[in-house]
């Protein structure tokens, strides 16, 4: 009988070491989790010794980019379902290098929202998961400028997808365009990126999309950029003096 329970045990302290190893290394993180990591911390790196406002405009390097989410709240559980972006130098539109993907969503899509997206639950069924998704856009951005239209909605849920999604901060710039627009109109309020489209005589076209919306985005940069250096301004820190100056 002794013997008997002193087995038991034996297999008992096997048994809990056993799932005490497993956990141990099911915790620790694997090789892509490391380089995705190291890439990481490489960008941030980058972008602290990036100086942006002193890169003249001609030659600046942004991504235009541009969300479509579930609604307006990620601090209330909405979440990103696509991506879409472009890149440019200075006013040049690179067509031919753009970003596009959609985002496996666990929320229900409400009717309204694919009405105005044409994105719908089975779309995103197969979609990559936010983790990935997000890996495959910053090796896309690396460690350049970003721009946006109405840039706090796409900077709220980019902070919160990143922080959830890779435990890391989101640390990129990204500069509104309504940056730029306020030197023709310094009193100009935010208005829908369609509105802003006609009154630069921009094609609208395929509107919530977020490649498309991305792409128009960048055409309303450029054209607000090419006035700030008919204007005579030569870098960003210029424009951003310029702006602090007239409140």
């Amino acid at each position: 009988m002794i013997q008997l329970r002193m087995n038991d045990m034996i297999q008992f302290f096997r048994q809990i070491s056993g799932r005490a190893n497993s956990n141990l290394f099911a915790s620790l993180p694997n090789q892509s989790s490391l380089q995705q990591m190291a890439f990481l911390r490489e960008i941030q790196r980058e972008m602290k010794e990036k100086n942006s406002l002193d890169v003249p405009l001609k030659e600046l390097r942004v991504v235009v980019f541009d969300l479509e989410t579930t609604g307006f709240y990620p601090e209330k559980g909405d979440q990103i379902i696509s991506i879409g972006a472009v890149k440019m130098t200075g006013s040049q539109l690179k067509e031919q290098e753009t970003f596009y993907t959609l985002v496996k969503s666990n929320l229900p899509l409400s009717s309204e929202i694919s009405a105005l997206t044409n994105i719908y639950e089975k779309d995103l069924s197969t979609a990559p998961i936010a983790k990935d998704a997000l890996m495959q856009f910053f090796q896309f951005i690396k460690s350049d400028l970003l721009v946006a239209h109405h840039a706090s909605h796409e900077q709220a849920f980019m902070k919160r997808i990143t922080s959830d999604a890779l435990r890391t901060r989101f640390d990129h710039r990204i500069v509104d365009t309504s940056f730029l627009i306020r030197l023709s109109n310094p009193y100009m309020k935010s208005a829908p990126l369609e509105e802003v489209c006609e009154e630069c005589g921009i094609e609208v076209e395929n509107r919530h999309h977020a490649l498309s919306d991305a792409i128009m985005t960048a055409k309303v940069w450029r054209h607000y950029l090419q006035l700030a250096e008919e204007k005579g301004f030569r870098y960003l820190r210029q424009v951003y003096e310029h702006l602090a100056k007239i409140g």
